[in-house]
């Protein structure tokens, strides 16, 4: 896993990270470093919930599970939003099925995972092409991260 902190001058007020991964299904060190900064539990449980979904949407379903291929996740933390966009190398989903909807039969296989994310998050954002989601949370009031650059 490639990880790069990057420090900002003190004037802009936010850092981000580049986390580079192939495509598995063992998320457990990299969910650790991603929701690291968070600061509270009930932020993080919800955070960790989103962005498990997402990468496992990343690797399965973009990446067809294709080890060969990469996931890249950006942590952006600013002084009011924790940000996370996370890209496969998939096609990209269609416009049409970003939608944040259950299923119509409640208890199919699957089909919740875009109902969790945009549950989880603030803020969902997809790129144009659908291969990059950008998942935002506002930052605690008690967050003990201050970014003191």
């Amino acid at each position: 896993m490639l990880c790069r902190l990057v420090h900002t001058p003190r004037r802009v007020r936010f850092r981000w990270a580049d986390f580079v991964l192939p495509s598995t299904l063992q998320l457990t060190p990299l969910m650790e470093l991603l929701i690291e900064p968070v600061g509270c539990l009930v932020t993080c449980q919800r955070v960790e919930l989103g962005l498990h979904e997402a990468l496992v949407n990343a690797v399965r379903h973009g990446n067809s599970e294709d080890p060969s291929k990469q996931v890249r996740v950006r942590r952006i933390l600013t002084p009011n939003w924790l940000i996370w966009q996370v890209q496969d190398e998939g096609v990209g989903l269609p416009d049409h099925a970003r939608q944040s909807v259950l299923p119509e039969q409640l208890d199919a296989r699957s089909g919740r995972g875009l109902f969790l994310i945009h549950q989880c998050f603030d803020d969902v954002r997809w790129s144009r092409r659908g291969n990059r989601l950008q998942l935002a949370c506002r930052r605690p009031v008690n967050d003990g991260d201050n970014l003191d650059l």
